[in-house]
């Protein structure tokens, strides 16, 4: 590994370890509180951070994603399509995320980081260059969407951690 799949590899574990903790003893009626009526739940935020991460390192990777070769989306069962990742989705797609558990979210979790670690294990700083998205101005390296994927994941942990917060104190 180089510095920098070093430096990727760290930050994916520190979403993960926050994932783990965040879920860790919760049951469902609590991953499914809401903040208010409109307001995302814990049990949504992670299954959506775990979805994008699976969804877009699963595509650079050239693999299918642990949601579907995994049988995740069996388990969960949740009325959306498969490649559904949950961007833009309602308050009432968000409500179907009720019942699901920390163990499931969790699990689903570990799975996505571990691909991701394998991955990052055969990087090499040239592989970071490479463009992968070319519908944006400037095109979209690797290393760039590696880190657009850490920055909205650990944007998403840290809001279902403040939740979590915030229902304890209640």
């Amino acid at each position: 590994m180089t510095a920098a799949t070093d430096l990727l590899t760290d930050a994916f574990g520190r979403i993960a370890a926050t994932v783990r903790h965040t879920v860790r003893g919760l049951d469902a009626e609590t991953l499914a509180a809401r903040l208010d009526p409109d307001a995302n739940s814990i049990a949504w935020l992670v299954w959506h951070l775990t979805r994008i991460q699976d969804d877009h390192v699963s595509e650079v990777a050239g693999r299918e994603q642990a949601w579907t070769a995994e049988g995740w989306a069996e388990r969960f069962a949740l009325p959306f399509d498969p490649a559904d990742t949950g961007y833009g989705h309602s308050s009432s797609d968000v409500a179907a995320l009720a019942g699901v558990s920390a163990g499931d979210l969790a699990g689903y979790h570990a799975a996505v980081h571990a691909r991701t670690v394998e991955y990052l294990g055969g990087l090499t700083d040239d592989d970071l260059a490479r463009v992968v998205d070319r519908s944006w101005d400037p095109p979209v390296t690797l290393g760039v969407r590696l880190v657009s994927v850490i920055s909205d994941d650990l944007q998403h942990v840290g809001q279902a951690a403040y939740v979590r917060g915030v229902l304890e104190r209640r």
